[in-house]
């Protein structure tokens, strides 16, 4: 909910990090806006009113920390207290590093943001920052069309928690991001999207490094092609598992964290985006685990998006063609490639690349799904705050809307 005020006050995203190992109170609180937090069990509109007021009595005191016009003072230090102990140290900044060298240097004072300009009209810097500074999640982001969407997030301005079964290769990524950008644009977090209790942990760890976060991207899913004769009931439950039931943990947890910073940010829109596929609009053949797991997980898209958008969440899915460049397609031995044919789900396919050339040919635009096509679509959603509940197919014409 600090996050949310902050958010509410600028109109753009903001950070905020716990002090985990903070000084005496006299150090560090002289500047700090102050809270109190008269109960533990008190009503969360009883906090927001309490928030709110204690920024009013921050901004009085501080006399508007030299703010101009189209500028607004914001705290640099957030104390929570009970009578004259401090239950909890917060620091902000209008990005991670920046939170993170005010911790630093215990600099308490004031600092003045801009505040953001929304009017009618659509302006090109509008378009050009709208993932700049949001804090995102992808789950199985550290390779494939996740680590894509990771690296387009990151180079366009936000900050990306890269949530990933494979903790090694989600810092690996990290650390390569992060030194390309200059500054600290992806933090790596191990879950297991199955597990309820990883994906709770993984989101604790999101808020206490950046307060909250702007959009959640469920990404991780696996795939076992097998005929409904054939295939073993333990494949099928694997694949249900990860893509269908994960993506309700994951929103479940997600939503959690929104709903709250709802509380003190009304207005702003934050999202939920699966990355389902098109095989969640029309099916696939010898492939009824995971096409049934993706058609169920439209499903939850539009019954979330129904319940949800009272706290301004927005639930989309994007449904992309077959990313063939990918390891889930092309990995020498795990690939789909591979599995199709010796499965023989292409009729007279002798080679690889006689499996690779059918489904292209289903293509009217020749060719496979990249990472640029599916991010430009993730970006729209997030930029589109006039819907939610849709299943925005990027295909290359392969499926059409009707």
């Amino acid at each position: 909910m600090l996050r949310g005020l902050l958010i509410d006050l600028t109109g753009k995203p903001q950070m905020v990090i716990v002090d985990t190992e903070r000084d005496t109170p006299q150090k560090v609180t002289d500047d700090a806006m102050k809270v109190e937090i008269t109960s533990q069990g008190m009503p969360f509109g009883h906090t927001v009113d309490i928030i709110r007021a204690a920024y009013a009595v921050w901004k009085e005191k501080n006399n508007g920390a030299a703010a101009g016009m189209g500028e607004i003072a914001l705290p640099s230090c957030i104390a929570l207290c009970t009578g004259t102990a401090i239950e909890g140290l917060f620091w902000t900044g209008s990005d991670l590093d920046c939170a993170r060298d005010r911790l630093a240097n215990k600099d308490a004072s004031p600092r003045v943001e801009t505040t953001a300009v929304h009017g009618p009209a659509i302006f090109p810097q509008e378009r050009a920052a709208v993932v700049q500074n949001r804090i995102a999640v992808v789950t199985g982001g550290a390779q494939g069309i996740g680590e894509e969407i990771v690296r387009n997030l990151a180079v366009s301005g936000a900050l990306v928690f890269i949530a990933d079964l494979n903790l090694a290769g989600a810092q690996q990524l990290a650390d390569q991001i992060n030194a390309g950008e200059q500054r600290t644009a992806a933090l790596a977090v191990q879950v297991n999207v199955a597990d309820e209790a990883s994906v709770e942990a993984m989101f604790n760890t999101v808020v206490q490094n950046a307060g909250g976060m702007d959009m959640c991207i469920s990404n991780a899913g696996v795939l076992k092609a097998g005929s409904v004769l054939e295939q073993e009931l333990a494949d099928f439950k694997l694949v249900t598992d990860i893509n269908y039931t994960g993506f309700f943990i994951v929103s479940k947890y997600a939503a959690r964290i929104l709903k709250d910073q709802n509380r003190t940010a009304p207005r702003w829109k934050t999202d939920i985006i699966q990355i389902n596929s098109k095989s969640g609009l029309e099916g696939s053949n010898k492939n009824g685990a995971y096409a049934g797991g993706k058609f169920g997980g439209l499903g939850l898209v539009a019954s979330f998006a129904m319940e949800l958008i009272e706290y301004n969440i927005k639930v989309n899915a994007i449904c992309p063609g077959n990313f063939l460049d990918g390891p889930l397609w092309s990995h020498p031995e795990k690939g789909l490639f591979v599995q199709y044919l010796q499965t023989g789900k292409v009729p007279g396919a002798q080679t690889i690349a006689d499996v690779r050339a059918f489904y292209e040919s289903k293509v009217p635009m020749k060719r496979g799904c990249t990472g640029k096509d599916l991010v430009r679509a993730i970006y729209y959603i997030v930029e589109q705050e006039y819907e939610t509940g849709q299943a925005v197919p990027v295909t290359g014409g392969q499926i059409m809307l009707h």
